[in-house]
């Protein structure tokens, strides 16, 4: 064999490698990414931020991006919260399509995502809309930002939910800290 032959299996040797290794990392299960706007079936509201989905046959927690909802003990409000977002993918039917962003998975491993309803609303957005959580950015996920924030000012200005008269007391960030999980 000459040289330039033994050159070209290698090369051809080493793509079919890379090949085998990219097809195999998107087809184990810690491999596999979660679909860009796909549809997933809601089975749990755990609180006014985060939901538990069947994606792709797994039980995942979905982190909302962008907002942070009181948390239950936080009363009323957390369970005001969590209420709502009950009523909102209720409406959607409890199937709603799923965005992501740069980060996909929290410290929790928890998926973080935007949801959308069938109507093609930002469910991220009604809730900040409606006063019933805060802006809460962590770059790099600031993709909807501006409708974010936007949603924000509209419910201080409105006095709705958490903005009103008996409105939230203490910001969840800040309760948090206060009452750590254990």
């Amino acid at each position: 064999m000459t040289k330039k032959q033994i050159k070209i299996i290698s090369i051809a040797i080493l793509s079919l490698i890379s090949l085998l290794y990219g097809w195999m990392a998107r087809n184990t299960p810690e491999g596999k990414k979660p679909e860009e706007n796909s549809s997933v079936y809601i089975e749990k509201i755990i609180d006014g931020d985060s939901v538990e989905a069947n994606i792709r046959g797994k039980k995942e927690q979905i982190r909302f991006i962008g907002i942070d909802a009181p948390e239950l003990s936080q009363k009323p409000w957390g369970r005001r919260s969590k209420k709502f977002l009950e009523e909102l993918i209720s409406a959607s039917g409890w199937q709603v399509r799923i965005e992501y962003d740069i980060d996909k998975r929290d410290k929790y491993n928890r998926i973080l995502a935007y949801l959308w309803s069938r109507n093609n609303k930002l469910l991220n957005e009604e809730i900040l809309l409606n006063g019933y959580a805060v802006l809460y950015t962590f770059p790099p996920n600031v993709k909807h930002i501006d409708r974010l924030s936007a949603a924000q000012v509209i419910a201080r200005e409105n006095k709705r939910g958490i903005w009103g008269k008996g409105g939230l007391k203490q910001l969840p960030s800040d309760y948090r800290k206060e009452h750590p999980r254990r």
